[in-house]
């Protein structure tokens, strides 16, 4: 091989190591700015959303204030997906049980993130105790494509035991994003390496 090509590679893979670090600084960076709530909070959270939504719609809406605020919804959607990387294909959801305190509900909910699809199943049991709401996940089952990687399957495993939806996204969402850029990184060393063919 020529002194030249050999140059030329060092060069490439100097670049390329250059690129990892700016990233991998970036990444870091980002993960220290962003919060991540509890359980607790996230829980509150949602509470505080549906009963702010059920009080919006009880009054009489016109047609134009109810468009208005589906495309706000829409634009709120797409800046998470845009964010997280996830997008969700579809959601159904079940009430098993109901019961003055307690709600027994099966949700089924596919999506992407980034380029990796996934299916969850689940069952949800929320107990409410004066205005204390609890909410166990049991029964979580997880399908992923992991292909060939031993840990993605471990990690399905270990989430799927644990019922711990929260660390599943978290996690997911930094494996798919590290998986987008090694598949990048791994198509530009085939296309630099066809070239020199």
């Amino acid at each position: 091989m020529d002194e030249s090509v050999c140059q030329a590679y060092e060069d490439e893979i100097q670049a390329l190591e250059e690129e990892i670090r700016i990233l991998t600084e970036k990444y870091e960076d980002i993960r220290r700015e962003t919060t991540f709530f509890s359980d607790e909070e996230i829980l509150k959270s949602i509470k505080l959303f549906q009963r702010e939504t059920r009080g919006g719609t009880k009054g009489h809406e016109s047609p134009s204030d109810l468009k208005a605020q589906l495309e706000s919804l829409g634009t709120d959607l797409s800046f998470f997906m845009t964010f997280t990387g996830f997008q969700f294909t579809s959601h159904s959801k079940k009430i098993v049980e109901k019961t003055r305190n307690k709600t027994v509900q099966k949700h089924r909910l596919s999506g992407k993130c980034h380029s990796l699809s996934f299916q969850l199943e689940f069952q949800l049991l929320e107990m409410q105790n004066n205005e204390k709401v609890s909410a166990v996940v049991s029964d979580l089952s997880i399908i992923m494509e992991s292909g060939e990687d031993s840990g993605v399957s471990k990690f399905v495993s270990s989430t799927e035991e644990r019922g711990n939806l929260l660390t599943f996204f978290r996690s997911l969402s930094t494996y798919a994003e590290w998986y987008e850029h090694r598949k990048h990184t791994f198509l530009h060393f085939k296309v630099l390496y066809q070239a020199f063919i």
